[in-house]
């Protein structure tokens, strides 16, 4: 069966150019960074490098480039490293946004249990925070404000660097997860003013399994692992060598590709929403689409079915929904409920993302399986 692969922002596929890096280090390039011996050291010069290729994508200091295991643990590691640095007897306060990832909303509430004060600051219909919102929820004990870059649900971009300004101006270090927008949207982080800063490997076309923290120059955090002192102590525990070059790789890659790609990903995305509006009218809502967003990204309201059901309807069609199968009236997604979003559109809602290597006639393709299945559920 023909299959069209439309779930780029849950993970993109390796890069050809990217297995070429990784596969040396699987075999003859075997030695541990850390041993010492001249096997070892020039796998720590080829980790060196990979650091300057990430740094690179961020227009950021190599040393300012921790490696990880992944988003979630850059993540945890951004909030629990700048909260735990307080005494226990001294509980500071974090503000986080309505719309993020739950591996920024899980360690938030993880610190709330432990007695740290939590903010959770609403978004707009379309899915964007306003600015004067975190200030407004400042307070003398806020440490960390972690505002996702890009949604992953819907796309939508988050004014950063506004927000971070409000920060330094209070001293206040900020955060972002921009696991989400690498590889679809340039990414600074002089431009953003962010102090620290997430990636995931496998969502910018490298190996699952390897991520970053980037940890602006002077900014201290605690470990959240504990053992031998590797990554400038924050990140214990023998280096993934294979997948820190598939992530040097992928890093340099987006670089050189990145307004290549934009364009194109736009037109497609647009040329999606385009060919099932002619089809299903204007009762086709697509959330998020008056803010700015991912050029890749678009989150679709089926009108009339539940979204689950549509996509077992075109197996041919690999797309996202947070829906159910069988649930009709309760959406499973924080990030339209947070938008406002009514539950019978919530319930049809399906996320498209493309990628670099889709195509216009993969769009066609697509837009007619998705069209016929909606049809037959109508029909139903």
């Amino acid at each position: 069966m023909r299959q069209v692969y439309l779930d780029y922002n849950t993970t993109t596929p390796v890069a050809p150019a990217v297995r070429d890096a990784i596969w040396p280090f699987l075999g003859d390039h075997y030695g541990a960074p850390a041993s010492g011996h001249a096997l070892g050291r020039a796998t720590q010069e080829s980790v060196e490098d990979a650091r300057e290729q990430v740094g690179a994508l961020l227009n950021a200091d190599r040393e300012e480039i921790v490696f990880t295991s992944g988003g979630t643990e850059s993540n945890n590691l951004a909030l629990m490293g700048v909260l735990l640095r307080q005494s226990l007897d001294v509980r500071g306060h974090l503000i986080i946004s309505a719309v993020e990832h739950v591996s920024v909303t899980a360690p938030a509430r993880f610190l709330q249990r432990m007695g740290f004060d939590l903010t959770i600051v609403p978004v707009d219909g379309q899915g964007r925070i306003d600015p004067e919102a975190i200030a407004d929820a400042f307070r003398p004990n806020t440490l960390l404000v972690s505002v996702v870059h890009a949604n992953h649900e819907v796309g939508t971009l988050q004014p950063i660097a506004d927000i971070s300004e409000l920060c330094r101006s209070r001293g206040i270090l900020m955060h972002t997860d921009a696991s989400q927008s690498l590889g679809k949207a340039k990414v600074k982080v002089d431009d953003l003013g962010v102090d620290l800063l997430t990636i995931a490997g496998h969502k910018m076309y490298g190996p699952k399994g390897i991520g970053a923290l980037y940890v602006r120059s002077g900014v201290a955090l605690n470990p959240i692992l504990h053992g031998e002192a590797h990554e400038s102590g924050l990140r214990p525990g023998i280096e993934n060598v294979p997948g820190i070059m598939g992530l040097g790789k992928a890093a340099s890659l987006a670089q050189k590709m990145i307004d290549e790609v934009l364009p194109n990903m736009a037109n497609l995305r647009d040329q999606l929403v385009d060919t099932l509006r002619e089809s299903i009218g204007p009762s086709l809502r697509v959330h998020g689409d008056l803010a700015p967003r991912l050029q890749n990204t678009c989150s679709v309201s089926f009108p009339g079915v539940n979204a689950a059901k549509l996509l077992d309807l075109a197996p041919e069609v690999l797309a996202w929904t947070s829906m159910a199968l069988h649930d009709e009236a309760v959406s499973s997604s924080p990030t339209l409920a947070a938008m406002g979003v009514r539950a019978e559109q919530a319930q049809g809602t399906v996320r498209f993302s493309v990628g670099w290597y889709t195509t216009e006639e993969e769009i066609e393709f697509a837009a007619n399986r998705l069209l016929d299945a909606w049809e037959r559920l109508r029909g139903e």
